[in-house]
């Protein structure tokens, strides 16, 4: 397997691992904790969730374009089309739990379909303000996965001001120990 796509594989199924086991989690709590205001970026632990499954959406639709995009539009076509970042697609927990696993299986399946040559071609898109830009594909997919450990570390303090224990969170667990010399 190419370099490239074998970091984004560990991604994608990293990204999988903690999306599941924070969701745990998080369904301990009663729907009053987790649509609270708790002064986040995107407000309760719902909203957060939400945010990170927006982004996602957002960005996939947009990877959708390029020329090398495997059927990542008929795998999208169930999914609804968020018009802001701070939009509740999903206000039900167990409804976003369900799309959110879904979508993991979909940016899995299409990781495993890039090839080395796609990741360093460009995509043209436009942020949701309208400003046309054109950058590597690989950049671009670094950034779709920071983006989601960024604001799953925000869900983290969420959850811990909850007095709940979400666990280990590094990569560092998903990666395979390498034989010696």
């Amino acid at each position: 397997m190419d370099k490239m796509k074998a970091q984004l594989m560990l991604l994608a199924e990293y990204n999988t691992w903690m999306n599941r086991q924070l969701y745990q989690v998080a369904r301990q709590l009663p729907d009053e904790s987790l649509n609270r205001d708790k002064k986040a970026f995107f407000g309760s632990i719902l909203g957060s969730f939400n945010h990170i499954l927006v982004g996602d959406l957002i960005w996939l639709r947009r990877f959708a374009q390029h020329p090398c995009a495997y059927s990542l539009s008929d795998a999208l076509s169930t999914f609804p089309i968020p018009e802001r970042l701070n939009q509740l697609v999903y206000e039900q927990f167990d409804t976003l739990w369900r799309q959110r696993s879904e979508l993991d299986q979909v940016i899995e399946q299409w990781i495993k379909h890039l090839d080395e040559h796609t990741l360093t071609l460009a995509l043209s898109y436009r942020s949701m303000e309208g400003t046309p830009y054109r950058r590597q594909l690989i950049n671009l997919l670094m950034h779709f996965f920071t983006h989601q450990v960024h604001h799953r570390g925000q869900i983290t303090t969420l959850l811990s001001q909850e007095g709940l224990d979400f666990g280990e969170t590094d990569l560092l667990l998903t990666l395979p120990n390498e034989p010696e010399l």
